[in-house]
């Protein structure tokens, strides 16, 4: 992702090509993508132990298997049981997709050191991690974003994306088709966009929508 006075030139851009999100940029400032603290492969892992549960519920289990693991790299993840990795609360299709990620890494199916990753294109990132169990384009999607700052990303199958775009621009939750099609007014910095629908979907206060269409 680019430092933030690129962000602040990018959000500038948006705004004079949508008046909604010179209004966005001017009521919540510039996206922020805090910087990834974790590995790649460390990334993936809080991503599988955080689908589909709460957050409390999944900082807990993702605590668990910390612990358990030490370091959490692909050969200790391969070196526990399931039953060691039952035991911190993981579901048995986690534990399938843990062992898959981990297997995959290992064997050099996913390859998952930085260099290579910067030098893959956002869907050959998607192409290569949807070969994991479990792991999907909204999955891939996420760690292009948060942990890649990759700009140009549009998950139009998150749901508070859609209902963040349709609060913020006066319109009926767009399905992912409508979604994607909208997206390409914005190009390259999808990215930036998809942060303010989750942001007015988080907070109605910021969904005073402003008449008129988005840009076609």
């Amino acid at each position: 992702m680019p430092q933030s006075r690129e962000l602040e030139a990018a959000a500038r851009e948006l705004g004079e090509r949508d008046p909604v999100l010179a209004r966005l940029h001017a009521q919540l400032g510039i996206p922020h993508f805090p910087i990834p603290f974790e590995s790649p492969f460390a990334s993936l892992v809080r991503g599988i132990c955080y689908q589909q549960i709460a957050g409390a519920a999944a900082s807990a289990i993702h605590g668990r298997l910390v612990a358990a693991l030490g370091d959490v790299v692909p050969e200790r993840m391969l070196a526990l049981s399931d039953d060691d990795l039952r035991r911190v609360g993981l579901s048995k299709n986690k534990v399938a997709s843990l062992r898959d990620l981990a297997a995959r890494v290992v064997d050099g199916d996913v390859v998952l050191d930085t260099p290579s990753l910067d030098a893959l294109t956002d869907d050959e990132v998607i192409a290569q991690l949807s070969r994991v169990r479990g792991i999907g384009p909204w999955s891939a999607q996420m760690f292009l974003i948060f942990h890649l700052h990759r700009p140009d990303v549009w998950p139009v199958g998150d749901l508070a994306v859609r209902k963040g775009y349709g609060r913020g621009w006066g319109v009926p939750t767009p399905t992912p088709k409508e979604l994607q099609a909208a997206g390409d007014a914005y190009r390259p910095h999808r990215t930036l966009v998809a942060w303010y629908c989750w942001a007015v979907a988080a907070d109605s206060a910021s969904a005073n929508p402003i008449a008129g269409p988005a840009p076609q």
